[in-house]
């Protein structure tokens, strides 16, 4: 019996790699069980293991302190660099047309916060650590968490222990009415939208469809080719009806008069092309959802193929001449959850979604050269990640002086992968970098990183969770971590829906987007039977989740 006992207390009492070990993977199973828990609508997902690991240290359980500080960088690069390669393929994209606008707004809300953040400071006298790790929970950030608890041991030294507990402790109070904030927002929002008939902008396309009628004399005789090159306007010529006879057109193809051209276009830019091409056609409203392809053309298909051909990645689309040599139009293009219209310039992808119109016969040889073969993207390509981890850690040890500044700062553990992510995600296969990953891979590491980093920081900071509630601020905490939730959230909102005239589906998914608040936009998107707030949510989160990240370490550090 004494031997068990001895034995018991070696894995699970007395601190050791071992006990760490044990103590860590327990503490996350835990709180994942947990985190299926919903009440209502509402969960807390995976952000229960930090509250687990908080109550198992305020129960007198002690690890190594050396294994979980390992644990919890560990866990942090590997989920910030995960992240910035997921969203690297969107990051820029996301910049350009409807995305400069909604990243606006997104910005806008983010820069509120930080002024809210300075205000409190001042009006109530808590630092600003205390500050940073009551806005993470608030706005449901905990790479944020990370990004500001790094700049601040760098900071202060290991004499800064306590700074640094206070400052996760300040985030595990405020981060549950984060999650209830947003809600309570989106529901106000909800009751405040102006009646109108509400436009899903979203909805439908990034690329836009109609028909036009060549009317235009001066472009009678022309190839595609020419045509292209006599308008600015991006376009792409998917068919071409000449009577009876259907068309699949090339570069050299030759327009004739009353030759009716289906177009994918920006929805913007339909007036220009309407001028520069002839009379619209009214027959058929080509973006309907249900609209049945195959019914109107027997003789095309419309297909799905996926970039799994490494000699393909970083090519520039126009260098395939899929036209010429397949007889086949690529019409649009899925970059992780981002529609791009397809354009010669754009470089391809690794795991890039390419929709082809064409025949049967001429897209199953077109599927031969592109690959289409999702069992080569379930390899993992672990040089690439590897190398480009390396380069992230080694970018944020890289102090950086900045005038005001008493000293230099550094963009540390999770702003330096985190912008090596995006650029590998980005720029990677322009180099020849196969930087793809799987989505469930993608998330696995994400997953894995992020609980690791959790578990750690629960077991570091819970000692004096309680004690912070009932003796401390902790109320105090609270309170302002709802504010800082709620004003910027609701004054952002309304600039949405009364400024911009964007309906409310559009509106949360951009705010959610804004405050990486996945679980918010859950409830979204079940108020609004749209995909708007997903689309809006994938165009906004790369960039905001960037800029709260290099934010906060750069307001955490003008003010300690």
């Amino acid at each position: 019996m004494e031997a068990v006992y001895s034995w018991c207390r070696m894995v699970f009492v007395e601190p050791s790699v071992l006990q760490t070990l044990v103590i860590l993977t327990l503490v996350s199973a835990v709180g994942l069980i947990l985190g299926k828990l919903r009440i209502g609508r509402i969960s807390l997902g995976i952000t229960f293991v930090f509250f687990v690991g908080i109550l198992a240290a305020h129960f007198g359980v002690v690890v190594q302190p050396e294994m979980s500080s390992f644990a919890q960088t560990l866990g942090l690069t590997l989920f910030v660099y995960a992240l910035g390669v997921e969203v690297g393929p969107s990051f820029f994209p996301s910049l350009k047309s409807q995305g400069i606008l909604y990243n606006g707004l997104g910005l806008l809300l983010i820069t509120l916060g930080l002024l809210l953040v300075v205000i409190l400071h001042y009006s109530f006298g808590i630092s600003m650590p205390n500050m940073m790790g009551i806005m993470s929970g608030a706005v449901t950030n905990t790479p944020m968490l990370a990004a500001v608890q790094s700049t601040l041991q760098d900071i202060v030294g290991l004499e800064g222990t306590r700074q640094v507990a206070d400052l996760a402790l300040a985030c595990a109070l405020t981060y549950p009415l984060g999650v209830v904030g947003m809600i309570l927002a989106i529901l106000i929002l909800q009751v405040i939208e102006p009646k109108r008939q509400k436009e899903d902008r979203l909805e439908s396309k990034t690329t836009y469809i109609t028909e036009l009628e060549l009317t235009n004399p001066g472009l009678f005789g022309k190839t595609i080719l020419e045509v292209v090159r006599l308008q600015e306007k991006h376009f792409i010529i998917s068919r071409v009806w000449r009577g009876d006879k259907l068309i699949v057109p090339t570069s050299q193809t030759l327009l004739q008069e009353g030759d009716h051209l289906l177009l994918l276009i920006h929805e913007e830019d339909l007036g220009v092309l309407e001028a520069f091409f002839g009379r619209r056609s009214e027959s058929r409203d080509w973006n309907r959802p249900d609209i049945d392809w195959d019914a109107i053309d027997a003789q095309l298909i419309t297909k799905r193929l996926i970039i799994t051909n490494g000699k393909i990645n970083g090519i520039k689309l126009g260098a395939l001449r899929l036209r010429n040599e397949y007889g086949i139009n690529i019409t649009r293009i899925d970059r992780a959850g981002i529609e791009i219209l397809a354009s010669p310039e754009l470089h391809l992808q690794l795991g890039d979604r390419l929709t082809v119109v064409g025949e049967a016969q001429e897209i199953a040889k077109a599927k031969k050269f592109i690959g289409d073969s999702i069992n080569t993207l379930d390899k993992p390509k672990l040089v690439s990640f590897f190398a480009g981890l390396a380069l992230g850690c080694i970018l944020g040890s890289i102090p950086v002086a900045i005038p005001g500044l008493s000293m230099p700062i550094k963009l540390g553990l999770a702003g330096g992968p985190i912008i090596i992510g995006i650029l590998m995600g980005a720029f990677g296969p322009r180099l020849r970098l196969a930087t793809y990953m799987t989505n469930s891979a993608t998330q696995l590491i994400k997953q894995l990183g992020i609980i690791l980093y959790l578990a750690g920081l629960g077991l570091a900071s819970g000692a004096h969770f309680f004690e912070t509630i009932i003796h401390g601020d902790g109320l105090l905490w609270i309170f302002l971590g709802f504010l800082i939730t709620l004003l910027p959230t609701l004054l952002v909102g309304i600039v949405s829906l009364f400024g911009y005239r964007k309906t409310h589906a559009e509106t949360v998914g951009l705010l959610c987007g804004a405050m990486a608040n996945s679980m918010a936009l859950d409830y979204a998107m079940s108020l609004n039977e749209s995909r708007s707030s997903s689309v809006a949510y994938a165009i906004v989160y790369p960039v905001a989740m960037f800029v709260r990240i290099i934010s906060a370490q750069i307001l955490l550090s003008f003010f300690v």
